[in-house]
């Protein structure tokens, strides 16, 4: 979704409707839209370049109105930091913070240590984003994410809080039935379950670690059942249709209560990080340190356990 910033007002620029995003921005500016347009108009004049595409039924932002909108929010945030420093939110923490994470991590683990968070510090607001999709911090204004894997952004500050690994597993009526499998040629004659994210159909990344350094390779599955989410693919699983990959998160509840069982732990995932990121600033606000303080020795503790419970369920003969 686009926006654009005009002295401080938000326009939706993804409406289905005429000018409603110039009405919103004139609703709160207290302006006709008239002269929203004419101020957009004069704007767009004096850069020489067109910000907004406008049609009776759109408004969207150009490829230079986007690079245009990121440079003024961060002028934005800088100011608003200014006015935070002022007014006392780097005194105390108070205020509102926006924290995203993938929707199944943020669900089991984050959101209980967002709720604990919210009873300690009674001043702060916490909005909690879950998306299956990496939001972009500044041009979403995101204080806070919980991000899984390497980083790619370099210009992030991150703090790690543990890892996960991608495991598979099965329910116990299906390997008495079918047999336990013991090597990576063994998933071909056996019945698969996949989900929406999990990589590329008909296919597992498993790794090998025969002759030294891990290797990752695609390896062949026959997939009975597939479906959009992880959850749905553990449920498949425990209900016995067959083996199923998941992270190590996801898992470890039906290991603890005994309705999977892992097997080809030797082909385990190599470790991923999970860390918490933020953009990097010369002066984070009290809110946010307070969050990032509180949360990581929470989740380091959450992680620590499940990595827990993955080595004691191992099979011992993978």
């Amino acid at each position: 979704m686009a926006h654009v910033d005009l002295q401080g007002c938000r326009i939706d620029c993804s409406s289905s409707r005429s000018n409603c995003g110039f009405s919103a921005a004139g609703r709160a500016l207290g302006s006709p839209v008239a002269t929203i347009s004419r101020k957009v108009a004069l704007l767009e004049a004096s850069l020489g370049v067109r910000l907004l595409v406008r049609t009776t039924r759109h408004v969207a932002l150009t490829e230079g109105g986007q690079r245009y909108y990121a440079a003024c929010s961060r002028v934005i945030d800088a100011l608003r930091d200014a006015d935070e420093d002022v007014t006392g939110e780097y005194q105390q923490p108070k205020g509102d913070l926006v924290m995203t994470a993938p929707i199944g991590f943020g669900q089991q683990h984050l959101q209980p240590v967002v709720h604990e968070f919210l009873r300690a510090y009674a001043q702060v607001n916490v909005h909690l984003q879950l998306a299956d999709r990496v939001l972009p911090l500044v041009e979403e204004h995101v204080d806070c994410a919980l991000r899984i894997g390497i980083l790619a952004d370099s210009s992030l500050v991150a703090r790690e809080v543990g890892a996960i690994r991608v495991v598979v597993c099965a329910a116990p009526a299906y390997l008495e039935a079918r047999g336990t499998p013991k090597d990576l040629a063994a998933l071909a004659v056996h019945d698969c379950i996949s989900w929406t994210g999990l990589g590329p159909p008909g296919s597992w990344a498993m790794t090998s670690r025969e002759g030294g350094s891990p290797v990752v390779r695609q390896v062949p599955v026959r997939v009975r059942a597939s479906t959009t989410t992880p959850e749905s693919a553990l449920q498949a699983a425990i209900a016995g249709l067959g083996l199923v990959q998941a992270t190590s998160y996801q898992v470890a509840p039906h290991l603890a209560s005994g309705r999977l069982v892992p097997v080809l732990t030797a082909y385990d995932g190599e470790p991923l990080p999970v860390s918490l990121v933020h953009p990097g600033k010369r002066l984070i606000p009290l809110k946010l340190r307070a969050l990032l303080d509180f949360a990581a020795p929470r989740l380091q503790q959450r992680l620590a356990e499940v990595e827990t419970l993955m080595r004691a369920v191992a099979a011992p003969t993978d």
